[in-house]
């Protein structure tokens, strides 16, 4: 028989899920690269939530707590399928919904498609999903002082790749 903490978690749990499931989508294509298989990882996500929704102390980690789930989902669909799909743009932003926070600077989109993903996965973490540094570690399972440092990484590659390509278009 299911506390009243639980049906209050549950209900919140499935607003929370109703107000996000774009966003965690695009996270679990972020690393499959496959319409079908991301879907199918957000699936395979909420389910392990809806199992797992007890073990949550405070509603307030709820963010973090899910994001972690779909993460790791994704790792392990990957290594299940030990496969990596190359996705066309066109068809990403075909896939992509309209949001608030949506970038259209392609050269961005293409500088962030060619960082390698355990630099990747920390950027759209922070700064898409608007994470706290603190939960991006937490979601990946590594050390606060690794996040920093990869994304310190990530954002010198980035800088030079967009450098390179502004560059690029000057002399054109």
């Amino acid at each position: 028989m299911k506390t009243r903490n639980a049906f209050q978690h549950e209900e919140v749990f499935v607003q929370f899920i109703r107000e996000n499931k774009e966003r965690f989508y695009l996270l679990a294509y972020s690393y499959t690269k496959n319409e079908q298989d991301a879907l199918d990882v957000v699936q395979d996500s909420i389910q392990k939530a809806m199992i797992a929704l007890n073990n949550i102390e405070k509603v307030d980690y709820m963010k973090s707590w899910f994001y972690k789930i779909v993460v790791r989902t994704a790792i392990d669909f990957l290594r299940k399928h030990k496969r990596l799909q190359v996705t066309d743009d066109e068809t990403l932003h075909h896939l992509t919904p309209a949001q608030e926070d949506k970038y259209e600077n392609v050269d961005l989109e293409h500088a962030l498609a060619e960082l390698p993903q355990m630099y990747r996965e920390i950027v759209i973490l922070h700064y898409f999903e608007d994470l706290k540094l603190a939960d991006v570690a937490d979601i990946l399972g590594i050390k606060l002082s690794t996040t920093k440092s990869r994304l310190y990484k990530a954002l010198k590659i980035l800088k030079i790749q967009l450098q390179d390509t502004e560059g690029e278009m000057k002399h054109e």
